[in-house]
């Protein structure tokens, strides 16, 4: 295991500490930012203490994070909890996003019981064991996953199985093999896409411009208009 693999998942473990603890507590402190998108107290607490780790045992390292910020993705990567307004209403879909350059990535989802992790070139792995994507290759055998700011299109409709899952865990599916398509069109940033990007990717799937799949859809998925 890398220091880098070893560090991610040690920063996963102390993330999982503060936001369970604080997860469905009655006192739980919401504030909206300036973007309209909600923040808590856990978000907050979870990058400030691994910003302090890396910069204790990784000094000089760049960190960009979604609650504060920078501009340098050649170092650690960090959403501290994505699915923020699931975590705020008690929803327990939500993950601790750490990626270090393009080289490594864990995604921590505790209130799951689930942790998910990669390497480049070293494949990926949900709770110890490797996965990889669903070998389906017709869309009308297809699971598709979507958040969107716009009903799907209309071809969407021509999937297996079409349902409304977001944020990490719609992708987190498809690298598992559980679904084939993962689409998120609601402007995402690199915090958002780093780990989650490695995990499919080293799964043996695509990520590309908001869409996730197992590789197998070249065909379709321009014709989703997606």
């Amino acid at each position: 295991m890398s220091s880098e693999l070893a560090l991610a998942l040690s920063l996963a473990d102390d993330a999982d500490s503060i936001s369970l603890a604080r997860f469905r507590a009655a006192d739980l402190r919401v504030e909206t930012k300036p973007d309209l998108t909600p923040v808590s107290e856990a978000d907050q607490a979870v990058e400030e203490r691994l910003r302090k780790r890396i910069a204790r045992e990784r000094p000089g390292e760049p960190v960009l994070g979604e609650e504060e910020g920078g501009d340098d993705t050649s170092g650690w990567v960090i959403d501290p909890i994505d699915g923020t307004r699931n975590y705020t209403r008690g929803i327990p879909i939500w993950a601790t996003l750490i990626a270090f350059a393009d080289r490594v990535a864990v995604v921590s989802a505790p209130a799951l019981g689930r942790r998910w992790w990669a390497t480049r070139g070293g494949g990926a792995f949900a709770n110890g064991e490797r996965i990889s994507v669903s070998a389906i290759e017709q869309l009308e055998n297809a699971t598709l996953l979507f958040a969107l700011d716009r009903p799907p299109p209309r071809r969407a409709f021509d999937a297996w199985h079409v349902r409304g899952f977001g944020d990490f865990w719609a992708h987190m599916l498809v690298a598992e093999g559980a679904a084939e398509i993962a689409v998120d069109a609601r402007g995402l940033a690199v915090w958002d896409t780093a780990a989650i990007r490695l995990v499919v990717e080293e799964a043996g799937g695509r990520f590309e411009d908001h869409v996730s799949s197992n590789g197998r859809f070249e065909k379709d998925l321009p014709a989703l208009g997606l």
